[in-house]
């Protein structure tokens, strides 16, 4: 088995290489396109597994939503140069005036679309990102509060996992569920099918780890679970959807959440102010931007974030995030999955997709409701990545 990752990480440092050049031509939607992508990711893991592999589906215990995921054994389209108006989703073309935070600014991070939503497009995008994380990679996701939760499959994500030889890992919640406590962490993990696809990892189950932080206003540490000083990159596979405490919960929620020991989770909800007690706190901000600083934190541990790389799939678009165990069910399409180096980036094109989507009002009411647009607006305030971002479509 890690004779096999092995060789498939291998082959994805090659396809990097080969790619490299070919992405710069990128600068946007519409732009050229990519028609050697598939060739090079059926290099990359064995075609009949990989390449083959379904759409997600929606749980049979729930309602399915229309998708129509672009299968990435697609014939490529011809390249062109023609720039484009309109961002193919899998509910509906969305105008790309429509998104606000988007520009056409070279200097800004880069943000990798497509509306497949299977296992070959989620490496496709960890191809084009073109910086292969290095030493022992940690997959950081989030388990889930029951089978019911929307959570990432480990049929979509599992390519991926085991092409980066990726270790999963996560830490306790801080609110009692069925993830309170290290053999019932485990029990969820083993549950949901994460240890068939690779290794998991408890990542507060000795304790905490303080990282110490002094660029933000609420926090000067985060506190996150100790076994992370064992990694050496961070890969962050995020389900996006909306949060009853946050608004949405994306990558910055999956990091400095999901990425703190119990002891740290109560200091973020608490706007540094504890590390005991209940996590609910009446000033919003405040915790919004304890949030931000957090993920800061850990990025200026790992590299100065160098060694961190986003993914967030936006399926399932609840309002309510998968740590209920009974969430509302979606009531708008899927849109696709995204990627990109900057978790500000990231998170707001997911943010501006749901408010240029015909049917996300539901989602955006939670997100107002909550202020939850200033975890990006601190973040930004404090250097751990940019709101304007450009868009590049891979399909």
């Amino acid at each position: 088995m890690k004779q096999n990752r092995k060789r498939i990480g291998k082959t994805l440092r090659w396809a990097v290489a080969v790619l490299a050049l070919t992405s710069l031509l990128l600068g946007g939607c519409g732009r050229q396109s990519q028609p050697t992508l598939q060739e090079h990711t059926q290099t990359a893991a064995s075609p009949t597994e990989q390449i083959t592999s379904p759409p997600e589906t929606a749980p049979t215990d729930a309602p399915t939503q229309p998708t129509t995921a672009t299968p990435t054994t697609e014939a490529p389209t011809e390249p062109t140069t023609a720039a484009k108006t309109v961002l193919k989703t899998n509910g509906s073309d969305i105008d790309l005036s429509a998104l606000e935070h988007r520009t056409e600014d070279e200097n800004a991070p880069v943000v990798y679309f497509t509306k497949a939503i299977d296992s070959g497009a989620l490496v496709n995008l960890y191809i084009m990102l073109m910086n292969e994380l290095p030493g022992k990679v940690a997959v950081k996701l989030t388990t889930g509060e029951s089978q019911l939760t929307n959570y990432l499959k480990p049929e979509l994500i599992g390519d991926l996992v085991r092409a980066v030889d990726g270790t999963i890992v996560e830490c306790m919640t801080a609110y009692g569920g069925v993830r309170s406590t290290a053999a019932l962490s485990k029990q969820a993990a083993k549950d949901r099918g994460y240890t068939a696809i690779a290794d998991f990892d408890l990542l507060d189950e000795d304790g905490s780890l303080e990282i110490p932080f002094s660029g933000g206003v609420r926090i000067n540490r985060a506190i996150v679970g100790s076994h992370l000083q064992n990694y050496d990159s961070v890969l962050v596979l995020s389900h996006f959807k909306g949060h009853l405490l946050a608004g949405f919960g994306g990558a910055i929620k999956n990091v400095g959440i999901g990425m703190s020991s119990q002891k740290g989770k109560i200091y973020v909800h608490s706007g540094g102010n504890r590390t005991i007690g209940t996590i609910v706190n009446t000033d919003q901000d405040a915790f919004l931007e304890a949030l931000a600083e957090a993920v800061k934190a850990v990025s200026d541990y790992m590299n100065n974030g160098k060694n961190m790389l986003y993914i967030s799939v936006m399926n399932r678009l609840s309002v309510d995030c998968d740590c209920m165990a009974l969430p509302a069910a979606p009531d708008m399409h899927d849109i696709g999955v995204l990627a990109s180096a900057d978790p500000v980036a990231l998170d707001q094109a997911c943010v501006d997709l749901v408010y240029a989507a015909p049917d996300g009002d539901s989602l955006i009411r939670r997100m107002e409701s909550l202020h939850g647009v200033h975890v990006l607006e601190h973040g930004e305030k404090i250097g751990l990545g940019s709101r304007a971002y450009r868009l590049v479509c891979i399909d």
